[in-house]
């Protein structure tokens, strides 16, 4: 046995060598036996080893093709791993955008599988690879599902607030509404959890029309869904029905974890309205289907209903190791140490977002006691940091009120200046080295641009600016950069600023507000007025309207 288990051991070791980073070779290589095929690894023949050397001769979409056939029909999650592999860990460079999504799309469909065998860890690490190539190479169609997952993850940790912000990001990241039905779904459930019933059945009875009508084979999960609000609500008759229509559908599209997962709801429902001999029945079902395919999740909710119909018949003893299965089962998949991971992952994804830093995560994770003079050590540090940023703001924030009040005195200035002296800045403007019949244009543009009538209308432009002067658009641009070396937008700028700070000025106008400001000058945003005022000014209009009402009291 020894010998076999070496023999398959030197069969699978360069097929997986060739597939993974190498950091994660010899850890995959370990997990891959365990997790697929328990503690021993299957049988070789020469038809597995021509099959695996066919698979790296196939093209990338036909690659992908067959790890989704061995996934959605054949339930291979073994061989699809291998293939979403082989797709993954393809050379980035030599990817084109349409490939790019296909990796997308491998990644996603790997970290289902670990989440569906409760392997959290992977399962999370490969959505946030996901989500970065997407970050990356903006692209946005996969978004609604991996945001999905990821919140499907974290509401398995009973983070429900997490969860449902990412189940938002899912319902903002497209405008498919076909799509929305999983987001919906995962609301409801969160919704159903915090015990806010009718927002529960608003969102799952959404999802499920949204799955009638676009998604028909994801119909058996909404259907469950609907007959556990019912069963909350102690509406058992219709529960059973949903139930029964859950369990149709789920057989009909060979969806196995559905279907035991409504089998082991339905065996709930038995248990509550007290009839042990068909939750037993519905107990066993749903063991069969979850312990053949490593549903952990699955099997440990089960063996708590099993501890619970013992404990009524008074069976202490095997209520307790019931009970003992259940808690081994769940403490493993949903331990503190795998979700510090996921959190740490989290947090890093969020401040940097790059593989590198996720891959380093992983290595760096376990973190050494410290000592109570370490804690102390490193809280005074912290303290003495913030006291020094705190005055170093302080003195920063000084200095630039200090600049701020100087700009501003000489921005007011040159408000007067050129209120008293608009015709002789036009006679300084012509002085440029301009021929004599661009100086005649550029004075007629000037006289133009000081109408402030013309100039704050939001859509003029330079083709305006052209027909009044009656010149060609390009010529009058070539005749503003040579006379005033600029060009017509920051000409026109200027000019808009000018007159907004002649508003500010006025008593009149103090009851007005920056956005109004904005739009009488012919900015279409706030945003816009600041920037185009602070770049001329040296200030922002908040503070210059500030010390003009500090100059007015």
């Amino acid at each position: 046995m020894l010998k076999k288990s070496f023999l398959i051991f030197i069969l699978y070791f360069p097929i997986l060598t060739v597939i993974l980073p190498e950091e994660l070779q010899f850890n995959r290589l370990l997990n891959f036996g365990t997790i697929v095929y328990g503690q021993n690894f299957p049988s070789v023949s020469s038809q597995n080893e021509e099959l695996f050397s066919n698979f790296r001769q196939l093209s990338m979409q036909q690659l992908f093709d067959t790890a989704c056939y061995y996934d959605d029909f054949r339930n291979s999650y073994d061989t699809a791993i291998v293939c979403y592999n082989l797709i993954i860990n393809t050379p980035e460079k030599s990817r084109d955008l349409e490939q790019q999504t296909i990796v997308i799309d491998a990644l996603n469909r790997t970290a289902i599988i670990y989440a569906y065998l409760c392997d959290y860890r992977n399962a999370y690490k490969y959505f946030i690879d996901a989500l970065l190539l997407c970050e990356k190479y903006n692209v946005t169609s996969p978004l609604l599902k991996i945001y999905n997952n990821i919140g499907n993850i974290f509401a398995s940790f009973e983070k429900y607030d997490i969860a449902k912000s990412y189940f938002n990001k899912a319902l903002n990241s497209s405008e498919d509404t076909a799509s929305f039905d999983r987001a919906f779904s995962n609301l409801g459930l969160i919704e159903l959890k915090n015990g806010n019933i009718d927002s529960a059945f608003y969102f799952l009875n959404k999802s499920l029309q949204l799955s009638k009508q676009y998604n028909p084979k994801e119909l058996s999960g909404k259907l469950a869904s609907i007959a556990l609000i019912y069963r909350k609500t102690k509406q058992y008759d219709s529960a059973y029905y949903y139930y029964q229509l859950s369990l149709e559908d789920a057989r009909k599209n060979n969806q196995l974890k559905t279907e035991a997962h409504t089998l082991s709801g339905l065996s709930q429902l038995f248990f509550e309205l007290n009839k042990p001999d068909s939750v037993l029945v519905y107990v066993n079902l749903s063991n069969t289907i979850a312990t053949e395919k490593k549903f952990l999740t699955t099997i440990a909710g089960n063996y708590l209903i099993l501890s619970k119909i013992e404990e009524s018949k008074g069976n202490v003893k095997k209520a307790f190791e019931h009970f003992k299965k259940h808690a081994n089962l769940r403490d493993s998949v949903l331990n503190t140490s795998i979700f510090g991971d996921i959190n740490q992952l989290q947090h890093l994804y969020e401040i940097s977002k790059t593989n590198q830093q996720i891959e380093q995560l992983i290595i760096e994770q376990q973190i050494k006691e410290r000592t109570q003079k370490m804690i102390q050590i490193f809280i005074l540090a912290a303290f003495l940091s913030a006291c020094i940023v705190s005055l170093v703001f302080i003195f920063q924030n000084k200095k630039l009120k200090n600049a701020y009040k100087v700009l501003f005195e000489k921005n007011i200035e040159i408000v007067k200046f050129l209120e008293n002296s608009s015709k002789n800045e036009q006679k300084k403007n012509k002085i440029s080295d301009v021929s004599n019949g661009q100086g005649e244009l550029l004075d007629k543009i000037l006289t133009v641009m000081n109408d402030t009538a013309v100039i704050c209308n939001p859509a003029f432009s330079i083709n305006n600016l052209a027909a009044l002067v009656q010149y060609n658009h390009r010529y009058v641009s070539e005749v503003i950069n040579n006379g005033l070396n600029k060009n017509f937008r920051s000409l026109l700028n200027s000019y808009r600023i000018q007159e907004a700070q002649r508003l500010f000025s006025e008593p009149e106008t103090a009851n007005y507000t920056i956005e109004y400001i904005a739009l009488q000058v012919g900015f279409k945003s706030r945003s816009a007025f600041r920037d185009a005022f602070k770049e001329i000014t040296g200030v922002t209009p908040a503070y210059y309207l500030k010390r003009i009402e500090g100059l007015r009291e």
